[in-house]
């Protein structure tokens, strides 16, 4: 019971963090340029976090979490919105 909820919980957050990206990304850069591979990135390793939490059971809730959070804010650096607002700061 345990694991299942805590598989549940890392689970929940991991799609919440997903559709927030997902949101994100959707308004600031519209339907045109979308970065598909972007969310399939962290599609993949969304379910690769879950996965490993599900097998091992010392790893705790936070620290897959904030991993994925990290992941996430990574992922969110290499889009292209991002990146052009970058190049409109520096230059």
């Amino acid at each position: 019971m345990k694991k299942t909820l805590a598989t549940t919980l890392v689970a929940a957050a991991v799609i919440l963090l997903t559709a927030t990206f997902s949101f994100a990304e959707y308004t600031a850069s519209g339907v045109t340029n979308f970065p598909f591979f972007q969310l399939g990135c962290l599609i993949v390793g969304g379910l690769i976090m879950v996965s490993l939490k599900r097998k091992y059971e010392k790893m705790y809730i936070s620290e897959v979490v904030g991993v994925f959070a990290l992941y996430a804010i990574l992922m969110a650096l290499f889009t292209s919105p991002v990146i052009d607002a970058v190049k409109t700061i520096v230059s």
